[in-house]
């Protein structure tokens, strides 16, 4: 008789693990396991669900950037509301604001005079120079430390963002070339730029 090694071991093993699994197989799975003669049951389909309404969608205006004035409830841009008493037909036309240039990235590049909640003043500076997908930005003189991180900015929808090292947003501004107004990200807090 021959003596065994781990080699005839190792291999016995392996014959004994394969024939023990194919024992072991399930009848789901049509194999020998007592599924001889059996039909497998179709699957039973869920009962449908019933769609349920949903509420209507409801729109309103958003809510004005914080330090901006409200108009007057019902007056159309450009109106002032009149005095009681006052002969609307008698009263002289409101001109309309002169239409500013419609904002862009480029009307937005420049020197900004900026002032904080507390009343500092400091300098932003917005380039035309790209920062990966950027501008760059600087600021001087800010004692606010989110504006004294500013160093990139971008126009997009309407608004200027001022980004800060590390490339989050220190504060979102809305306005015109000329004047903007918004918040620091952070705190909230109004602030304006003018040039």
């Amino acid at each position: 008789m021959i003596a065994p090694t781990s080699r005839g071991y190792a291999l016995t093993a392996t014959l004994c693990a394969v024939l023990a699994l194919g024992a072991c197989t399930s009848s789901r799975l049509g194999g020998f396991g007592g599924s001889q003669g059996r039909v497998a049951a179709a699957p039973v389909a869920p009962d449908p669900i019933e769609a349920i309404p949903s509420g209507g969608v409801e729109s309103a205006p958003l809510a004005p950037i914080e330090g901006q004035p409200l108009p007057p409830v019902g007056a159309a841009p450009g109106m002032t509301p009149s005095a009681p008493g006052m002969d609307m037909a008698a009263a002289p036309p409101v001109a309309a604001p002169a239409p500013s240039a419609p904002a862009s990235r480029t009307s937005m590049i420049g020197n900004w005079s900026v002032r904080d909640a507390s009343g500092a003043s400091c300098r932003v500076s917005l380039s035309s120079s790209p920062a990966l997908d950027l501008y760059r930005a600087s600021a001087s003189g800010c004692s606010n430390q989110d504006l004294s991180k500013v160093n990139a900015w971008d126009y997009r929808d309407g608004e200027v963002y001022l980004y800060q090292t590390g490339g989050s947003v220190a504060a979102r501004l809305r306005g015109s070339s000329s004047a903007l107004s918004g918040v620091l990200a952070k705190s909230g807090a109004p602030l304006s730029l003018s040039r």
